[in-house]
């Protein structure tokens, strides 16, 4: 069992270098990682599974990956956008859909082993944040128009001495959101797979000690059992953590939107 552990610490320690950003090949000066690799990977399946289930669309859907897809938009449709954001939402409901079913497919493949999530990269959920933020304050300045945006930061009834400090901190309050948006998704992804892939290499470490350590050792493979039974309860747990920060970030989204067209 000493010798696992130790095998087990060792595969640790490297652990982290495994989800650095690994340039594959430049396009003049701009370097391509794997991650931007599974964006555009992510980006074509999202694309495909939109155009071919907008293709089939029936009344009462029967294949089960059809009525998937149309269920998911429609969660969209009435959970997110209607909920949060009221009177208009159906305009935003399509950018809110592709934000919520990229995220979700981003997040699917690094699920596959060997695949990578490029949400897992803080670059990329920037990328996503930066997209979600501009949206917002586009349509703020839409409803309200650039003057009438920027001073609908600081809420009506504020007291006028309060309304300089107020208006700051609405500023900061906004901006820092796309600081938010990136991190929580990023930190979430790849601490689960950095989870995943710990319990994975103690699984692989204990088997392995089982295995070619001679029958008298047999024994030390007995906690792989345990290590293989959070591994797969972990995985499960990813699988809904996958869903869940598609969610977040769309409902995120969508509350920013109505913040901003909504007059305080």
């Amino acid at each position: 069992m000493g010798e696992a552990l130790n095998a087990f610490v060792e595969e640790a320690q490297g652990l982290s270098a495994h989800f650095d950003p690994q340039t594959v090949f430049s396009i003049g000066g701009w370097d391509v990682t794997q991650y931007v690799i599974w964006l555009f990977i992510a980006l074509a399946l999202t694309f495909i599974v939109v155009l071919v289930a907008a293709k089939k669309l029936q009344l009462i859907p029967k294949n089960k990956f059809f009525n998937m897809v149309e269920y998911g938009y429609d969660f969209v449709n009435k959970n997110i956008a209607e909920d949060v954001i009221g009177h208009g939402f159906k305009q935003h409901v399509p950018f809110l859909a592709t934000m919520f079913f990229f995220i979700l497919i981003c997040n699917i493949l690094g699920l596959i082993p060997g695949f990578k999530t490029s949400t897992g990269s803080i670059s990329c959920t920037w990328a996503l944040a930066a997209i979600s933020f501009i949206y917002f304050i586009v349509w703020g300045i839409k409803a309200h128009g650039v003057g009438g945006y920027v001073l609908s930061l600081c809420p009506s009834g504020v007291p006028g001495p309060m309304k300089p400090v107020i208006w700051f901190l609405e500023l900061f309050s906004t901006i820092i959101r796309v600081l938010t948006l990136a991190v929580r998704l990023y930190g979430n992804m790849l601490a689960g797979h950095m989870m995943l892939a710990i319990f994975g290499i103690a699984t692989t470490c204990f088997i392995q000690q089982a295995l070619f350590a001679g029958s008298m050792d047999l024994i030390a493979g007995l906690p792989s059992i345990a290590w293989f039974a959070i591994l797969v309860l972990m995985y499960a747990l990813e699988c809904l953590v996958a869903f869940i920060q598609a969610f977040v970030f769309a409902i995120l989204s969508a509350s920013y939107v109505a913040t901003a067209v909504n007059a305080h």
